[in-house]
């Protein structure tokens, strides 16, 4: 930390409120940004963790046309599923709130009206894409196009999702609008702009003066100033967002990104009558979580808001984490290539601690990571099931079965006993450290130590055994292992609460304050101990397969979604298709054909003869199951020996976009031999 502060305001992204949220939105910040807070509330310092939802952005208004309600019903729905579901995996916010709110649309009006006036906005009249088609400007969302960088054919005009480059709507090759697909013209049109060029040695000063920060913010940051930053329009012509507090601006809003990060402010004075101090006082500390794509947002553009306003502090520390990809292929809403967060909660309930722990322990700090349901299953299974729940569940039964379910003295302690106190004194500190400067990773790590310190302690000591001979030793050993226990619901508690607030009811005890973690004293001799069952339970098979389907079925859905209907072939006349006789028959007999997977030997039943059909349906259907069924079959087809048999016809056939197959068939029963024409 560069500084003593006071306080400590965080905020965690505004997310766009256009669907809910994945585990890739927990992952990037929220999950960091909850564990931190934690972390300084368990240490009794004055914290404010604010958050909700942007919802003026472009995304909004296309999520809105597409399922054909407005934007207001849009951000209605999705504002509720997602502070629900962070309400129930535990994101510890002190409020969340959204930025359609009065408060925050007046806040945001007096700040770009307060830098306005001080003559900080430069007013501009350029050439901007315009649909002719749709008769209107197009917002940088709403202009598609390949990425310049990395040649993603689906880049947006603000930014290309796959490289995370921050993008301007001319750079991109090929630009269409995303409301008609049709090119767009330049047209001219008035905004108004932060000189960004201007300011450049002041936010350098202010990047420069915190060498501190993570090496990917920081290289992403300087990589921008070297380039030499550019004007940046900050008002958009647009309906839907907050209107520009100016005469003759009619059809103008704020751009999304200036009024989203003053979400953070109103939010807060939602919050709190002195929210001043969380925003105005330099002995607060302000830290921004956020995912890679929002850096240059939060650690330049903001800031020099900040500065032409004039009246808000700088951010101490921007502790962005890279993407999350799942089972090796990138996040994607539009592909439903995620795993929902509320989807998880229904089908993973009560185990959100599961899910904290293993986005936590393969957070994404510094480069790009990688959700995979066996990790998934293995870190459940192997390290909470079987080092940290096992651990204290022993000691519970231990204590349970030999003495009455009450912490045992502790008698004298041998060296082993002192070595482990010892250790268990250190790691609070070396914890702390680690989560205040932000390596949640390393944290975590040292946590689950505590865990396999306790389960090594049990197992080298063997309490089990020695109660046959040695009842006072074993108190002393179970009092330790309890005691170690109850360390754990304190350090455990930023990252696995729920888990916390159990090993609490199971020790009977209230919440301790960071500060007294490392005691072996935490417990008192005679104190209850309650058995409330297992802390984890193993993730089966079965139930991890069951999520890797429904992947492969999203995946799928995605295929079949972008399979287009074959190209006709060539132009025939009537006369070629006369010569074809298409009969109706009905199938008496049907058996698989052997060392053949695909072909079914079929006997048709056709108005004159029984004659028989070799068809290559074998895959897609039982025998036993087509018996009876009426077909179309091409009659005058010349014969054809076939795995030494001869096929007299063609069964005709519908193929589906997903490969299956279905006859052909009359809508009701009709006579075998009826002629299809």
């Amino acid at each position: 930390m560069s500084k003593p502060f006071k306080r400590t305001t965080v905020t965690a992204a505004l997310i766009y409120a256009n669907g809910p949220i994945h585990i890739g939105h927990i992952a990037g910040c929220y999950l960091p940004a909850d564990i931190y807070v934690r972390y300084l509330r368990a240490t009794g310092q004055d914290v404010k963790f604010i958050s909700g939802t942007d919802e003026h952005g472009v995304p909004i208004t296309i999520k809105a046309k597409k399922e054909g309600v407005t934007p207001q019903e849009v951000v209605d729905k999705y504002y509720g599923i997602i502070k629900d579901s962070f309400e129930e995996f535990g994101i510890s916010f002190d409020i969340y709130s959204r930025t359609s709110n009065k408060v925050h649309h007046d806040m945001s009006q007096d700040i770009f009206k307060n830098i306005y006036d001080k003559g900080q906005f430069v007013e501009e009249t350029t050439e901007q894409y315009y649909d002719e088609k749709a008769q209107t400007f197009l917002a940088d969302r709403y202009i598609i196009g390949t990425c310049p960088k990395c040649g993603n054919e689906g880049a947006y005009g603000d930014q290309c999702e796959r490289c995370g480059s921050t993008l301007s709507p001319t750079e991109l090759i090929n630009p269409r609008s995303a409301l008609s697909g049709e090119k767009p013209v330049m047209k001219e049109t008035k905004n108004w702009y932060l000189p960004l060029d201007v300011m450049q040695p002041a936010l350098e000063k202010y990047v420069e003066s915190h060498p501190e920060w993570k090496t990917n913010v920081m290289g992403q940051v300087k990589s921008w100033l070297n380039d030499g930053l550019k004007p940046r329009a900050m008002t958009r012509d647009l309906d839907w967002g907050i209107k520009v507090p100016l005469p003759d601006t009619e059809g103008k809003v704020m751009y999304v990104w200036f009024d989203a990060p003053i979400g953070y402010i109103s939010m807060t004075k939602e919050l709190t009558e002195d929210w001043e101090k969380y925003w105005k006082d330099e002995e607060t500390r302000l830290v921004h979580f956020i995912g890679k794509d929002n850096i240059v947002f939060h650690c330049l553009i903001f800031p020099a808001m900040c500065m032409a306003d004039g009246r808000f502090i700088l951010a101490d520390n921007v502790p962005a984490n890279e993407f999350m990809n799942l089972e090796g292929d990138k996040i994607s809403t539009s592909r439903n290539w995620a795993v929902w967060l509320h989807e998880y909660l229904r089908e993973f309930e009560g185990k959100q601690d599961i899910l904290r722990y293993v986005l936590a322990a393969s957070a994404p700090e510094t480069k790009d990571s990688d959700f995979t349901w066996s990790d998934f299953q293995v870190r459940n299974n192997s390290e909470l099931v079987g080092i940290f729940g096992n651990f204290v569940n022993r000691a519970v039964i231990l204590t349970e079965k030999n003495f009455e379910s009450k912490v045992p003295q502790l008698g004298e302690l041998n060296d082993y006993d002192k070595q482990v106190l010892a250790t268990l004194s250190e790691m609070p500190a070396k914890i702390g450290d680690s989560i205040a400067n932000y390596r949640f990773r390393e944290a975590l790590a040292l946590m689950m130590d505590v865990a396999r310190l306790g389960n090594k302690y049990l197992a080298e000591t063997e309490p089990w055994k020695v109660i046959k001979t040695d009842r006072e030793r074993t108190a002393t050993i179970l009092n330790i292992g309890l005691q170690i226990a109850a360390n754990l619901s304190i350090l455990a508690e930023p990252f696995l609460p729920f888990t916390a607030e159990k090993i609490r009811r199971i020790l009977n005890v209230e919440a301790f304050a960071w500060s007294e973690a490392g005691r072996a004293d935490l417990l008192s001799e005679g104190q209850a101990v309650t058995n409330i069952g297992l802390l984890f339970e193993k993730v089966e098979d079965a139930t991890v397969a069951a999520q890797v389907q429904k992947l492969e079925d999203a995946k799928m859905q995605n295929l079949l979604a972008g399979k287009e209907v074959p190209a006709l072939k060539e132009e025939i006349q009537y006369d070629d298709f006369a010569k074809m006789d298409i009969r109706i028959g009905t199938i008496i007999e049907a058996e698989k054909v052997a060392k053949s997977k695909k072909l079914l030997k079929l006997k048709i039943e056709d108005g004159i003869k029984q004659r028989t059909i070799l068809s290559g349906i074998g895959e897609h259907f039982q025998p036993e199951n087509i018996i009876g069924q009426q077909v179309s079959f091409l009659a005058n087809l010349a014969p054809r020996k076939m795995m030494g048999m001869e096929s007299e016809g063609m069964i005709l056939m519908a193929e589906d976009k997903d490969g299956s197959l279905a006859f052909v068939q009359p809508s009701k029963n009709v006579w075998n031999g009826g002629t299809v024409a």
